[in-house]
């Protein structure tokens, strides 16, 4: 290397580490922060209204365990499809990414409509946000706003991975773009995570 090019390498200020790619990730984990803080205090406030009241009834006398035990396990499943279609991506293999991310937001539509179907079920059996049949009023204001909650953010991330389906499949996705994936798998990890929080916490404690 001549003098010049050495001169030039010191003028030239060093590339920032911080790349688009990592900040994304780091305003999904700063937001991921501050949602997990929303589901802490929310299930902090379910826990403290229930040690305080005399009638709160038990969850596995009044809710479908069974059901929201499958609910669970599939949304477990669609961790592990939302890890292959990152390998996918990551390997440039599109067609597997396409496959399991359809296959990961079937498992979200399908925990969806599962849980609307409970909560038809109980609010047919007379719970509603102010009125609770076998005790404490609150159970079911506490429960519909916890799992409405969760129910939201499934809902925005089914939304959130079918851009990127239809945009793969419209070849707008290639194996640079792997970072983006990355950054779509965190959030569902995270709600996949919270769910299993909220199962123990509501429906089995």
């Amino acid at each position: 290397m001549n003098q010049s090019a050495v001169v030039q390498a010191e003028i030239e200020p060093a590339e920032s580490p911080l790349t688009p790619e990592s900040w994304g990730k780091l305003g999904m984990w700063v937001f991921l922060a501050g949602d997990a803080m929303s589901f802490g205090a929310l299930l902090a406030g379910y826990g403290a209204l229930r040690y305080g009241s005399a009638d709160w009834p038990h969850p596995s006398s009044v809710l479908g365990v069974g059901l929201t035990a499958f609910m669970t396990f599939l949304l477990i499943c669609s961790s592990v499809t939302m890890v292959l279609a990152l390998d996918g991506i990551q390997r440039g293999d599109m067609a597997a990414l396409r496959k399991f991310l359809a296959l990961t937001i079937l498992g979200g539509v399908s925990f969806l409509a599962m849980q609307a179907y409970e909560w038809t079920h109980l609010i047919h059996d007379g719970l509603g946000l102010s009125g609770n049949p076998w005790g404490a009023s609150l159970f079911g204001t506490t429960f519909f706003i916890i799992t409405g909650f969760h129910g939201a953010h499934v809902t925005g991330g089914v939304v959130y991975l079918s851009c990127y389906l239809t945009r793969s499949l419209l070849g707008g996705l290639k194996q640079g773009h792997a970072s983006e994936i990355e950054i779509a798998a965190l959030y569902w990890h995270f709600v996949d995570l919270v769910w299993i929080l909220v199962f123990t916490f509501v429906y089995l404690l």
